[in-house]
């Protein structure tokens, strides 16, 4: 008997017990969609999160310093002067301190919001990419000016003065117990240029039943040195700083320690230190891997479980067929023929239960990822996991039946009454 023949054999034989089959299914269906489920909402939120990670600054050198007293000076921070050292290097693209704050935001139109500010500098639109579609940037005299312009995106445009094109209005924004009223000089797209926006916030609240009035919520870019102005800050915590070469990002780092150091006249260095964000992308990289990994294998306890039905199911199969086998091999049937026709239907129905389970658990990762907000990433390894796991299964549970099928001497099965 060729193979082709034992997979018609075994279709009918599935189709013959439909419920049952379906039953016998159910737990490779659980298990296969759960762990799909798993991997690719893993996958997805890893992708998701790497690349909010990288739009904020993810391939940069972050320089920070811990205030303390070393040698003839204070240091409490790093100055426009250091800056401008780490300008010099030449491997150095930008440099961009940033000052960030939260605070109630109002305009005639909307009287009561809540505003994210974010303080930057006039290369922050060039490193960042930021394409500004009416009005400008601030320029780098308004930057030295400590002028109060905004830039703001088109959805808070939208929210507080419902026009795409609010240039020349004012929005005032309550900052360090101070109301200060900024100019809007530009509307970006781009705007929003925190880890989540506002959409991956509203998205995530309401999936965990948060309400909230998202309605309020606006996000601006304001001149770094207006912002250190209002909360009466002179230096800088730390800095952000891009290489020409995502690869020069640790000597970079090096570099710019060392002529603080230098400057500085510090002895140690326990002062200046660099994080190459790009390292803290991979590590985040790794530990969503691991952690998909566990919960998968956690998920697949269930196809154990499955596997452990289709064999139980496969036997009660072999008990009730014993006069067929009987006959088959009276009529000549090889051992390994019955082996066959019995293991095969015991695969067709892990590959099938495998496959609904595949399309049960791209389905829930669909789902969440529009919840999420976030596209949803489907890998042809995971497909390949689920279908090659199935597989297995099937087989390693059902040799035992095959085998007993096998093996019953005809004499035997011939004395079984139909």
């Amino acid at each position: 008997m060729n193979f082709k023949e034992n997979v018609r054999i075994a279709i009918m034989a599935i189709r013959a017990n439909k419920m049952r089959s379906f039953l016998t299914m159910l737990g490779i269906i659980i298990g296969v969609g759960s762990v799909i489920a798993i991997m690719t909402i893993g996958t997805t939120g890893k992708d998701f999160l790497i690349q909010k990670i990288n739009e904020a600054g993810g391939q940069s050198v972050y320089i920070s310093v811990d205030n303390k007293s070393e040698g003839r000076y204070t240091i409490s921070g790093l100055t426009d002067d250091d800056l401008e050292l780490i300008k010099s290097i030449d491997l150095v693209s930008y440099v961009l301190p940033e000052w960030s704050s939260m605070g109630g935001l109002s305009t005639k139109l909307v009287p009561e919001g809540f505003c994210s500010a974010d303080g930057v500098t006039e290369d922050y639109q060039r490193a960042m990419d930021i394409k500004v579609d009416y009005g400008r940037w601030f320029s780098s005299d308004e930057l030295k000016a400590h002028s109060k312009v905004c830039i703001v995106s088109h959805k808070t445009a939208q929210k507080f003065f419902k026009t795409d094109n609010p240039i020349g209005r004012t929005i005032d924004v309550e900052l360090n117990d101070q109301l200060v009223s900024f100019k809007i000089i530009g509307v970006s797209t781009d705007v929003e240029s925190s880890l989540f926006s506002t959409d991956d916030i509203e998205n995530m609240m309401q999936s965990w039943g948060v309400e909230f009035d998202f309605g309020k919520i606006g996000y601006i870019y304001t001149p770094v040195t207006t912002m250190m102005e209002i909360y009466g800050e002179t230096e800088y915590s730390g800095v952000s700083v891009l290489a020409h070469d995502v690869m020069d990002l640790d000597r970079v780092g090096e570099m710019a320690v060392g002529m603080l150091n230098a400057r500085h006249g510090i002895i140690n260095n326990s002062v200046y230190t660099y994080q190459n964000m790009a390292t803290l992308v991979d590590l985040l990289d790794t530990v969503i891997n691991v952690f998909t990994i566990f919960i998968s294998s956690v998920g697949a306890i269930s196809l154990i479980v499955g596997g452990v039905g289709v064999m139980n199911i496969m036997l009660v199969s072999v008990t009730e067929r014993t006069r067929e086998i009987g006959i088959r091999k009276a009529l000549g049937a090889r051992t390994n023929t019955i082996l066959f026709q019995f293991l095969t239907e015991s695969v067709i129905i892990c590959v099938i239960g495998g496959l609904i389970g595949m399309a049960v658990g791209f389905g829930l990762s669909l789902i969440t990822s529009i919840i999420m907000g976030a596209p949803v990433s489907f890998r042809i390894s995971t497909i390949l996991i689920a279908v090659g796991f199935s597989s297995a299964v099937g087989i390693f549970f059902g040799i035992y039946p095959a085998r007993k099928a096998a093996k019953m001497p005809p004499i035997e099965a011939l004395r079984q009454t139909g």
